[in-house]
């Protein structure tokens, strides 16, 4: 008794249709998934929420969204293989300065919010209530010290050797 079937040409072509779905998807850039992907979910947004918006701003909504095609697709172009991580550098050093300049304007809104909100609380007594708060603003500042300093710490590039005197 045989209960194993053959393939019928339904199926068949269904599984020939998706393998080539997968190869093209993963053939594809991640910056090219992106670009579609958010093609898709912000030109169906954008078609829906111009009718009901005043002219004036779903025609400013209209440049965004081309605005957005346009950028994406400049960065669709961009081969992410050929970065290398020298070119990456400037972010990184950029991220560094923006988690310690948030950290600590985070710790000094805190302050100002002490200093003119509760006035009856001391230091031990603000601490104590908003230590969530500290630590979290506190750890932004020394996660972008850590960052700055592995950056500092970086060979200049790589494949040179330095000399030793």
């Amino acid at each position: 008794m045989d209960f194993e079937g053959e393939a019928t040409t339904p199926i068949a072509r269904k599984n020939r249709e998706f393998t080539q779905l997968i190869t093209m998807i993963t053939s594809r850039q991640p910056l090219e998934l992106l670009q579609s992907t958010e093609a898709m979910l912000r030109r169906p947004t954008v078609a829906k929420l111009t009718p009901i918006l005043p002219p004036k701003l779903s025609q400013k909504l209209e440049v965004a969204s081309t605005v957005a095609d346009e950028s994406l697709q400049e960065l669709a172009k961009i081969n992410l293989d050929e970065i290398n991580d020298w070119e990456l550098r400037p972010a990184r050093i950029y991220m560094g300065l923006s988690f310690v300049g948030f950290g600590a304007l985070m710790i000094l809104m805190l302050l100002l919010c002490f200093n003119s909100l509760h006035l009856s609380l001391n230091t031990i007594a603000q601490i104590r209530r908003y230590w969530y708060e500290y630590v979290l603003f506190v750890s932004l500042g020394v996660t972008g010290m850590l960052i700055l300093g592995r950056e500092v710490m970086r060979f200049p590039a790589q494949g040179k050797k330095f000399k030793r005197r």
